[in-house]
């Protein structure tokens, strides 16, 4: 079965907006997990605009499910934070430090040697790595070389196009993960994956392991309450 991990950026921008500690990202962190949750991510970027390096910290103290880091290696101080909290599993993004959310996948042919060269730094300390990738076939193959444990298909253009033609849309992932089975790779997925298109995705990469879902996960919550929404999208995902 695929599991479920609940992103709680969202969670610290909001308590960031009134400074404070309300919400208690520490304290959803342990009920998202005590309502089903498979695990947490988090991504904490250099600003800690969302969450914070504190915040990583002390997740980790009390995490029972996986730990799931994301972010970009490029930055010194977000490797350091990795090796030291060893979370289960680090998501590595090449994302903009002022990008508003990740919008791409790594280019797996060209940062080939730095990407196998992080890698087996997380990997040397027991970490699991995942990189994030977009569904194209010779990008998921070259991630093959890096050494990484697993991609995550980047989802975004399979959502804004799932409400058109739900298999045009889906077709380039299934492709992928194909390949990435192919090599050996285990398959996450995540960005703008929501409970009306999570079902469909998942039935269709039947290698799927994991699925990263924050912003529309917190969305729905604010209606349906965090437990309630929390077993919505894993009835989606595995139901």
């Amino acid at each position: 079965m695929a599991k479920l991990s609940v992103n709680i950026n969202k969670i610290a921008t909001l308590r960031n907006s009134r400074g404070g500690d309300n919400p208690n990202v520490l304290q959803v962190a342990i009920d998202c997990q005590k309502f089903g949750a498979d695990g947490i991510t988090v991504h904490p970027r250099p600003d800690e605009r969302h969450i914070r390096y504190s915040d990583v910290r002390e997740i980790n103290k009390i995490i029972t499910t996986e730990f799931n880091i994301e972010g970009n290696p490029l930055e010194d101080k977000f490797v350091a934070l990795v090796l030291e909290t060893k979370p289960a599993q680090v998501t590595l993004v090449p994302d903009d430090p002022n990008q508003l959310t990740s919008n791409h996948g790594w280019d797996t042919i060209k940062e080939k040697e730095y990407l196998s060269q992080i890698i087996s730094v997380f990997k040397k300390a027991g970490i699991r790595v995942s990189i994030f990738v977009d569904p194209v076939e010779e990008l998921v193959a070259a991630a093959a070389a890096t050494g990484t444990d697993r991609v995550e298909l980047y989802t975004e253009d399979y959502a804004k196009h799932y409400t058109d033609n739900k298999d045009a849309a889906i077709a380039a992932y299934i492709k992928a993960a194909s390949v990435a089975f192919t090599h050996n790779l285990g398959v996450n997925a995540g960005h703008d994956l929501d409970r009306f298109n999570l079902g469909f995705f998942s039935k269709s990469i039947p290698n799927l392991l994991e699925v990263s879902i924050g912003h529309a996960l917190v969305a729905d919550a604010l209606y349906y309450g965090l437990e309630n929404t929390i077993q919505m999208y894993k009835r989606a995902l595995n139901g």
